[in-house]
């Protein structure tokens, strides 16, 4: 089970602070277990901060404890505070990676039997997709949604999530997709054939946790090719 640490202290010597766990990153590498960490400054009180340390588990935040260098630190930070800095130690039960899950939202949306109207409840407006298979990109919700139905119309097609990343305001996705040519294609008539292909799509998400942009890689020369439409000295 997931397990965090929050380290609560009062200093108005922040950017000392800040030096202090960039000292504790160096002499850790390769020692230390923790998995995540951020700092953050109360936003009433700039005396007022949090550490919160992320770990694999309460066993891997322990060993971590017992390394010398954080010991080190630790008595270095406590000289740093105005008090003697407080723990709360907590096993998470929810770990919601919205704009992960936002992104897994669209992928299942878009091989759904049903219409694509639920994607205005992920993209923003404005949404802006970048695709180098297409001359121009793609701007605005609606002319997306388009795109969208062009390949559910010419495929029926399922979609996989291989592997998810999500950093900051970007998640990126990789996928796999098996399809049957079922419909019209980009002026290709339907053949039969049984196509798959894989690729990677990073979206990054506005402040109100739409999707505002997107950038797509895939092989869509090579499934031009597949489904005969491309002689092959043309490859």
């Amino acid at each position: 089970m997931t397990f965090v640490q929050l380290i609560d202290c009062k200093t108005s010597r922040l950017e000392e602070m800040d030096r202090l766990l960039d000292k504790w990153v160096e002499q850790t590498k390769g020692k230390r277990t923790a998995t995540h960490a951020m700092v953050g400054k109360d936003h009433s009180d700039a005396t007022h901060v949090v550490e919160i340390v992320e770990f694999p588990s309460y066993e891997e935040a322990m060993r971590n404890s017992g390394l010398p260098e954080t010991d080190r630190i630790f008595q270095e930070m406590v000289a740093l505070c105005e008090e003697t800095p407080t723990f709360t130690d907590l096993d998470v039960v929810r770990d919601a990676q919205l704009n992960a899950d936002a992104a897994r939202r669209f992928f299942e949306v878009l091989q759904s039997e049903g219409d694509l109207s639920p994607m205005a409840g992920l993209f923003a407006e404005h949404y802006h997709d970048h695709d180098p298979a297409n001359e121009q990109d793609i701007i605005g919700l609606d002319h997306f949604r388009r795109e969208m139905d062009v390949w559910r119309g010419g495929f029926d097609f399922t979609m996989r999530i291989e592997d998810q990343i999500a950093e900051g305001d970007r998640v990126c996705t990789r996928w796999s997709w098996d399809a049957t040519h079922k419909g019209e294609f980009l002026g290709i008539p339907p053949t039969g054939k049984k196509v798959s292909m894989t690729g990677t799509t990073i979206f990054r998400f506005d402040s109100h946790g739409k999707i505002a942009e997107g950038w797509w890689q895939y092989d869509r020369l090579g499934l031009m090719a597949r489904l005969g439409a491309l002689e092959p000295t043309e490859l």
